[in-house]
């Protein structure tokens, strides 16, 4: 009887303990703000509303960019393209020519062989924060979203749910809190 007694009181136990670490593990979720796999991002400056697809497969994010070139400037290596992209909200093309300090060339290996890409930092509207990130530029109009967003950019959103889309609309005013760019962010 008492060996009974014992084993009912390690499964209560067991049970209040299994339940407590989980009421933590839900509030600590409940804390981070969770995305689709696709979603309305706005790049910034220019406030330019598009679809961005969350990709836990790339490393880096990526940007439809046309016309790149590389030039120097300062005696620093710097990124000439042009942005083509369709505002989701507005449905106007926003299309300009930017200019950014070349952040480091990326090397992406695939089916189609090796292919040398420049990375440049920009911030992008996520919920309501904006995160300065690497992007690699390539072209991309072949491709359903102009914008995707990799693990580098996933890990500072939140949790990433991959059956929900739309969950977060970018709302970054003035007043927005700004992520910079963490250059010790080396993921593999």
């Amino acid at each position: 009887m008492q060996l009974m007694g014992k084993k009912l009181l390690e499964k209560l136990l067991g049970s209040v303990l299994m339940g407590g670490l989980l009421s933590a593990s839900v509030a600590m979720a409940d804390d981070d703000q969770v995305f689709g796999w696709v979603e309305k991002a706005t790049l910034q400056p220019w406030d330019i509303e598009v679809k961005a697809k969350l990709d836990s497969g790339a490393l880096t994010s990526s940007l439809d960019a046309r016309d790149i070139e590389m030039f120097e400037q300062d005696d620093e290596e710097w990124v000439r393209f042009r942005l083509k992209l369709e505002d989701q909200e507005s449905g106007e093309v926003f299309s300009d020519q930017i200019e950014r300090p070349l952040y480091r060339e990326l090397a992406v290996r695939g089916a189609g062989g090796r292919d040398e890409r420049p990375v440049v930092l920009l911030e992008v509207c996520m919920g309501d924060t904006i995160y300065e990130e690497q992007f690699s530029l390539r072209d991309r109009e072949e491709m359903n979203y102009p914008l995707l967003l990799g693990r580098r950019t996933i890990s500072h959103l939140g949790m990433l749910d991959v059956r929900e889309t739309f969950l977060q609309d970018p709302e970054c005013g003035e007043n927005a809190t700004v992520v910079p760019h963490d250059p010790e962010d080396d993921q593999s």
